[in-house]
């Protein structure tokens, strides 16, 4: 990819256009690599590197750059002098969160922890949100993240480096609709302040997990269409609503020890 080219990734447009998108530092660039060992779809990734990361052992095909063309490339303001360009893996469907025909009653199994939980965020915008929670996802395991139309680009830097790599690690589908939910999940669950308490055991027997807006939440008739289960988090506060990263950190805790 030309060097222009590699700048344009910035922009989410070109980002879809070209199949591609930044990763920047150090951590982020190790991380990158331990995943491309068990994922071959990064293994195409390229590596460009100024003159004090010249001695750099990686698997990627790498390019030797002076430090002017490394800041104009880079998103941060004082680039390390490392960065990586990465293929936006084409998400795959797993069984187990397809749409389900009346002769699959059961969902596959994970034999390491039970059926693969999805959590869909809809219209999340904050990008240290995003990647707050696909930390704490790729953390426990067993989840995939879904993104609905409006959400922020998953791909955005700001929300790979918040991620603190992992993104290479959590399941992402983008532009999925809300109401596709009600077809392809038997069991849906969502936050409510007058909802059941987290701590009920039916709260790990859904197969999907609702996460609305930082400021609207989910409009309440889509809820009511999709037939979604309400839980709250018990809390003894006075304030109204936890952080939407702090309510996805407490949820998953819960569904990890279920």
């Amino acid at each position: 990819m030309k060097l222009d080219d590699i700048k344009k990734l910035h922009q989410k447009k070109y980002r879809q256009t070209f199949g591609h998108y930044l990763v920047e530092g150090e951590h982020l660039v190790l991380e990158l690599q331990k995943a491309a060992g068990t994922q071959p779809a990064l293994k195409s990734s390229e590596l460009y590197v100024t003159a004090a990361y010249a001695h750099w052992q990686s698997p990627f095909t790498t390019h030797l750059i002076g430090e002017r063309q490394m800041a104009r490339l880079a998103d941060t303001q004082t680039p390390q002098g490392i960065l990586a360009i990465v293929p936006i893996r084409v998400p795959i469907i797993a069984p187990e969160v397809a749409p389900m025909t009346q002769s699959q009653k059961q969902p596959a199994i994970d034999t390491q922890r039970g059926p693969e939980k999805a959590i869909y965020l809809h219209e999340v915008q904050d990008p240290g949100n995003l990647g707050t929670i696909l930390r704490t996802l790729a953390w426990f395991g067993g989840f995939r993240c879904l993104l609905s139309p409006g959400s922020v680009d998953p791909y955005n830097p700001k929300v790979v480096r918040a991620s603190m790599g992992a993104i290479f690690h959590v399941p992402l589908e983008t532009e999925v609709e809300l109401i596709s939910l009600g077809q392809r999940f038997q069991r849906l669950a969502c936050l409510d302040l007058n909802g059941r308490s987290l701590t009920e055991p039916g709260f790990a027997d859904h197969d999907c997990y609702l996460f609305g807006n930082e400021a609207r939440g989910i409009p309440a008739q889509a809820l009511d269409a999709l037939n979604a289960t309400a839980y709250t988090i018990n809390g003894k506060g006075q304030i109204e609503s936890l952080n939407l990263a702090s309510a996805v950190n407490i949820c998953s805790w819960e569904l990890m020890r279920s």
